[in-house]
């Protein structure tokens, strides 16, 4: 039984490494989770643009706002994903961590795709006048909600698997007292 459960540490140890640190991050500093947040930032606020874009009386600079948006998205998308993909590759092939990842990364192109394609939407004639069409919101939301649940599913390969996440001894280090007892804590 001993041997199965080596294999598997040392297949979890690989997960934390990074294929490439200068393009994937150091140890314990993956470029990943940082890179996400334009995306993520972005296609929130263009959905609060859309649907803010049906409470003023001029709403023209919305619309274009959040098209703008949607499209810095895309392109933040991209350029995580190419990160990410570089993680995908520290974690071995027929593991659970590695069909999670699979399907995260399914999901998160799925959503770009969809995203880019309601760019191209919103672009397309003279581009966007007057309050978002509801088609285009609902694809927003929907885009918005499965990227919630990829992201539920990031969160679980770092936070449940620790791909890329640096080994619980190396996170013991910022727990040892610098000065002082161990345990007293100054208000």
């Amino acid at each position: 039984m001993a041997e199965p459960l080596h294999e598997a540490e040392a297949l979890h140890q690989q997960a934390k490494r990074p294929v490439s640190a200068a393009l994937a991050g150091p140890y314990g500093h993956p470029f990943h989770p940082i890179l996400v947040t334009v995306p993520i930032g972005a296609w929130v606020g263009s959905l609060v643009f859309d649907i803010a874009s049906h409470l003023v009386d001029d709403p023209d600079f919305l619309a274009r706002g959040a098209m703008w948006l949607i499209a810095l998205g895309v392109i933040g998308a991209l350029v995580a994903a190419l990160v990410g993909f570089l993680d995908l590759f520290a974690i071995p092939p027929g593991t659970r961590a590695f069909r999670v990842a699979l399907l995260h990364m399914t999901l998160n192109l799925l959503v770009t795709v969809a995203y880019a394609g309601n760019f191209w939407w919103r672009q397309a004639g003279e581009g966007p006048t007057g309050s978002v069409g509801a088609g285009m919101l609902a694809l927003n939301a929907a885009s918005l909600a499965v990227l919630g649940l990829s992201g539920y599913l990031g969160g679980k390969l770092a936070y449940h698997y620790g791909v890329r996440v640096a080994h619980e001894s190396t996170q013991a280090e910022g727990f040892v007292p610098t000065h002082g007892r161990a345990g007293r804590h100054s208000g």
